[in-house]
Order: C-alpha cells, then sequence, then structure tokens
C-alpha cells in the first residue's frame, strides 16, 4: 500500500510540473514571497536533517562500544567455566548474553546506518542542483521540498524505531522478534532511499525535457553530471 502511495506521489509530480506554466524571471513581489517561504522550508529540513545524522552518529558510536565489549568479556575463556562459576558469575553472563544479541545483529543495524546516510546525502546533493537549475521556478521548487520533506519524515520515523531497538537491549525480547523488527525497519528505509532516487531522477528528465524546448541541453546535462 506504502509504495502504491510513493508511486502515484511520484506520478503526480511530474503532472504537477508538466502542466504548470515556465517560469517567470520577473521578480514581482508574489514570486520574492515565494521565494522567501522556499528558505524558510529549507532551514527547517536542514534542522531535520541534522537530528538525523546527530542519530546516526549515535548508532555509529553504539557499534564501537559493542565490538570494544565483545573483545573485554573473552568469550573463549568464559565458555570453560564451570556450572558454579557460572552462577557464581550470574550478573556477568547475562550481559554476555545481551552483548552477543546485540553482535548478532550488528550487521543489519550498520546496513540501515548506511542506508540512512545514502538517504540524506542524496537528498542534499540533488536538492541542491534542483534550485540551480532554471528550469524550475519557485512555485515548484516549493512542491519539490515538500515532496522531500515527506520521504525524510518517514526515514527519521524508521530510524527512530532502530534507535529504540538499539537502546533497549537491556529488555528481555526474544532475539528473533528484535531482528525481525529491525529487518521491518531497514526494508522500509530501503524504500524510502528508492522513492528518493526515483523521484530525482524523474525530475531531472523533466528539466531535460524543458532543456530541449529551450535548447540548453548540453548546459543542464553538465549541471546534473551527465557529460
Amino acid at each position: 500500500m506504502k509504495k502504491n502511495v510513493s508511486i502515484l506521489l511520484l506520478s503526480l509530480l511530474l503532472v504537477v510540473l508538466v502542466s504548470s506554466p515556465q517560469p517567470v524571471r520577473a521578480q514581482d513581489p508574489v514570486t520574492e514571497a515565494i521565494k522567501a517561504g522556499v528558505k524558510k522550508v529549507i532551514v527547517a529540513l536542514d534542522l531535520q536533517v541534522q537530528r538525523l545524522q546527530n542519530e546516526t552518529i549515535w548508532l555509529q558510536n553504539a557499534q564501537k562500544v559493542l565490538e570494544n565489549k565483545l573483545s573485554e568479556l573473552r568469550l573463549t575463556e568464559i565458555a570453560r567455566w564451570t556450572e558454579q562459576q557460572r552462577l557464581l558469575y550470574s550478573d556477568y553472563f547475562e550481559e554476555l548474553r545481551k552483548v552477543k544479541a546485540a553482535l548478532a545483529h550488528y550487521q543489519r543495524v550498520r546496513d540501515i546506518i548506511q542506508t540512512q546516510a545514502a538517504l540524506v546525502a542524496e537528498y542534499r546533493r540533488a536538492f541542491g542542483l534542483f534550485r540551480q537549475d532554471p528550469h524550475f521556478s519557485p512555485p515548484e521548487l516549493a512542491y519539490l521540498q515538500q515532496v522531500y520533506n515527506g520521504l525524510l519524515r518517514a526515514s527519521e520515523e524508521n530510524l527512530d524505531q532502530v534507535l529504540l531497538l538499539v537502546r533497549a537491549y537491556a529488555t528481555q525480547m526474544p532475539d528473533a522478534a528484535r531482528l525481525e523488527l529491525l529487518d521491518q525497519a531497514a526494508d522500509r528505509l530501503e524504500q524510502n532511499y528508492s522513492d528518493l532516487r526515483a523521484f530525482n531522477a524523474r525530475t531531472v528528465q523533466l528539466s531535460l525535457l524543458r532543456a530541449k524546448e529551450r535548447n540548453n541541453v548540453q548546459a543542464i546535462r553538465h549541471l546534473y553530471g551527465l557529460d
């Protein structure tokens, strides 16, 4: 269902942008007001992106802690302990159980972090180029920003789910259940990233169509690195 909504959203972009009038470059008060509104939205989204990046850094630091903890626990030596020692050091073994469970999900969490970082980088790169593109008017840039806002919010929710799972390793949630939730969050984030890239690709194609009408295709191809 979410995937269908994403596809519909991307299709609506082309309909709205193609049917909208070509940008007028006159500096009238209405256009200036729209530009000011776009700038405010950009600032708000930059703050949102900063939060995503901060949470990503937190996860990366958590990974380092887990790796260091594993080396401290000396798993081989612990495995030789007798049952009496096992009872004596039950708290220590409980800590070991939690760390081993965390490390079992380490790779999945790392993949999620990399996807989130790629999504934010793709947003910054693409929207920075669209703002330089003379084929998009201020109202169209505002629409692009609205779509980005929705995609970033969705990815933020998925990252929050991952953070919750990582921070809750002290709970007795079954490992299989935790991994399933991580997989679900990762799949949703992958879909967010895929939707973002598809959205950017279609927007670039729209610009190339307009460039063809104005005989400046080469300049636009150079802008987007398509030479």
